[in-house]
C-alpha cells in the first residue's frame, strides 16, 4: 500500500481500540524481565506491533548506544497486545515500559498502583513539560495526573468531503449545523448520499456521538462520565445528541443501508471517493486509505474540514476528539525508573519527531511544525497539527476513554439508536444502568 500522511500501521492503532474493548480469549504469557520487569541492567518495552515499530526500535538503538541501562523493545502482534499486556502486568515479568492508548486502558493499572506518576517529573522537566502540544499530554492521563509520555502520532478525527462534489452544487464545507443541513436537503435531491458511514462496524457511529456532546454539551460532560459518575449520562446534553442522531437519521443523512456498510473492508471510504457520498466523518488516517485506494481522488478531490457547530451548543467549536496519540508508561515496581524517564524524554527530540514525519505521521511534539513540509501532503498535515495544537480539549474516543464494562455495553446501545432499535430516551437509561 502506498505511503500517505499515516502508514498502515499508525491507523491499525484505531482497530486497537476495538481489541481493547472486547474480551478475548487466549492469554498470553509476559515476556518481560524477571523481578518486576528489570534483569539487571535491562529494561523491557512492550510496544504495539505493527508498521510504526521501526520508529519505536530506531529510537531504542540510538538510546542504547549511550546508556548503561539497556532497553530490550518487545513487539507484540496487534491482536494479541491488550491481553497479552494485561497477562503480562498481572505476572512477575511484567514489562518496566508499555505502549497504550491513556485513559480508560490504563485505569486498571493505575487503580492497582502499578504505573508511576509522571505529573511531577513532567512539570519540572522542561524538555517534557514544553515538548508536547498541552492537550495531548492531558488526553492521555486521568484524574489531572499525568502517567504517559506521547511516542507516536496524532489521529485527530476530521470532516472529510468531495469538493468537486461541493463544487457541483454551489456548496461550501459545512461551518453551522444550517450549512450542514442545507448540505443534507441538497445532496439528498441530488440522489447522493450526504455522509458515508460504515455502520456495521459500530465505532463510525460512535465519532457522531462524540463530536455532537461535545458541541452540544462542551467537555465536561463526558468528562464526569468518564471520571466514574454514570449519573453523567443523564445530563441534558446527552439525550439532545441522541436526538440529534436520530433526526439526522430520519432526515437520510446516511442513506438507507448504512448499517450494512463497513469501514474494514473499504466499504465506506469507496463511497466517497466514487461520488456515491459527499461527506464523510472520520479519523484522521481516512486520508491514507483514500490515497492508497483511490490516489487521484485523494490528491484531487479529497477535502477536510473541522466538525460544525450546533445551534445552542455551549461547546468551542476548536473542540476535537479522536485518539490524541498513543502513550509510553513506567511500570512503578521497575528497578530502573530514572534510565526509563530518560528513554521517554527522547521522544520529545527533534529526531524522534522527524523519524515520525518520514513515516507519514503528525508529530504530537511542540517542535513539529516546522518539520511537516517533508509530509507527503504537507497541507494536510500542517492543518492537522494547527487543529490539535489550537484545541481548546481534545476528548479522547469514548470506548478507550472508559472501561470495557461500560465501553463495550456503549457500542451496543449506540450501534442500537443508530439501527432504531432503541430511542434517545432509552439509550439515556440504559447507559445510566450500565455497571
Amino acid at each position: 500500500m502506498r505511503s500517505g500522511i499515516f502508514s498502515q500501521g499508525t491507523r491499525t492503532t484505531r482497530w486497537a481500540a476495538t481489541a481493547a474493548a472486547m474480551a478475548m480469549t487466549g492469554l498470553l504469557a509476559g515476556c518481560g524481565s524477571g523481578d518486576g520487569g528489570s534483569d539487571g541492567g535491562t529494561i523491557t518495552a512492550y510496544v504495539y506491533g505493527d508498521d510504526s515499530v521501526k520508529i519505536q526500535q530506531a529510537a531504542v538503538d540510538s538510546f542504547n548506544k549511550t546508556s548503561e541501562v539497556k532497553i530490550k523493545l518487545v513487539s507484540v502482534p496487534g491482536t494479541d497486545y491488550v491481553n497479552k499486556l494485561r497477562s503480562a502486568m498481572g505476572s512477575p515479568n511484567a514489562p518496566d515500559v508499555f505502549y497504550n492508548w491513556g485513559g480508560g486502558s490504563i485505569k486498571p493499572y493505575v487503580e492497582a498502583k502499578q504505573l508511576v506518576d509522571l505529573t511531577d517529573t513532567v512539570k519540572n522537566d522542561p524538555a517534557l513539560k514544553n515538548g508536547f502540544i498541552p492537550s495531548i499530554m492531558t488526553a492521555g492521563g486521568l484524574d489531572g495526573k499525568v502517567y504517559g509520555v506521547p511516542m507516536r502520532g496524532m489521529q485527530p478525527v476530521m470532516l472529510f468531503y468531495n469538493k468537486t462534489l461541493f463544487e457541483k452544487h454551489g456548496l461550501q464545507a459545512p461551518k453551522t449545523w444550517a450549512d450542514l443541513q442545507k448540505a443534507i436537503t441538497t445532496f439528498k435531491d441530488a440522489g447522493i448520499t450526504p455522509f458515508a458511514l460504515g455502520g456495521s462496524d459500530k465505532w463510525p457511529e460512535l465519532m457522531w456521538m462524540e463530536y455532537l456532546l461535545d458541541r452540544i454539551g462542551g467537555p465536561e460532560v463526558f468528562q464526569k462520565i468518564q471520571s466514574g459518575d454514570t449519573d453523567a449520562w443523564g445530563d441534558p446534553a446527552v439525550l439532545k445528541t441522541a436526538q440529534t442522531v436520530k433526526q439526522l437519521i430520519d432526515d437520510g443523512a446516511f442513506g438507507k443501508n448504512f448499517n450494512s456498510v463497513d469501514y474494514g473492508n473499504g466499504g465506506a471510504p469507496t463511497l466517497l471517493n466514487k461520488g456515491k457520498a459527499a461527506m464523510h466523518l472520520m479519523g484522521s488516517w481516512e486520508y491514507s486509505t483514500q490515497l492508497g485506494k483511490a490516489p487521484e481522488f485523494a490528491e484531487k478531490d479529497l477535502g477536510w474540514t473541522t466538525f460544525p457547530t450546533v445551534d445552542g451548543g455551549v461547546g468551542d467549536p476548536a473542540n476535537i476528539v479522536g485518539n490524541p496519540t498513543n502513550y509510553w508508561s513506567v511500570n512503578s515496581r521497575t528497578k530502573h525508573k530514572d534510565a526509563a524517564i530518560e528513554f521517554l524524554k527522547t521522544m520529545a527530540s527533534k529526531e524522534y519527531a522527524q523519524a515520525l514525519v518520514d513515516n507519514g505521521d503528525v508529530p504530537t511534539t511542540s517542535n513539529a511544525a516546522s518539520m511537516l513540509s517533508g509530509s507527503p501532503n504537507p497541507q494536510f498535515a500542517t492543518d492537522q497539527y494547527e487543529m490539535v495544537q489550537k484545541a481548546p480539549s481534545f476528548t479522547l474516543s469514548w470506548d478507550q476513554a472508559l472501561e470495557t464494562q461500560y465501553a463495550t455495553p456503549l457500542l451496543t446501545e449506540i450501534s442500537k439508536l443508530f439501527a432504531g432499535k432503541t430511542t434517545p430516551e432509552k439509550f439515556v437509561e440504559a447507559m445510566k444502568a450500565a455497571q
